[in-house]
């Protein structure tokens, strides 16, 4: 997995490729989500669209970054995952959970909203 951030305005976009599974950076989606709440990021944008897989794991890393980022008054949200982990989220009923954009520029939007 390859995990890389940057900046539009005040949204931090974290771009994933590779695979969110057991083995492959185990926790390291939540320490990165801890480490840009602790630098004071309240607008944090998951960009899955070169993410091809995600297993229970990678799943439960998501739920967690969601929990802890409302516990810091932060808002969360996924941009474009690729239809596999799309389908993944709505079959364990996680989908409802996260707020889903296709574009980055409507996602950057909705958070001013």
């Amino acid at each position: 997995m390859n995990i890389e951030t940057r900046k539009k305005g005040d949204v931090v976009i974290v771009d994933f490729q590779g695979r969110l599974a057991v083995g492959v950076g185990d926790d390291l989606l939540p320490r990165l989500i801890e480490q840009l709440l602790d630098e004071g990021n309240r607008k944090i944008l998951l960009n899955l669209s070169d993410m091809d897989y995600i297993d229970s794991n990678g799943l439960g890393e998501l739920v967690q970054s969601l929990k802890v980022s409302g516990r810091h008054g932060a808002s969360l949200r996924l941009l474009k995952p690729q239809d596999r982990v799309k389908k993944t989220l709505k079959l364990t009923n996680l989908l409802p959970m996260f707020s889903v954009y296709d574009t980055e520029a409507e996602a950057i939007k909705a958070f001013d909203a």
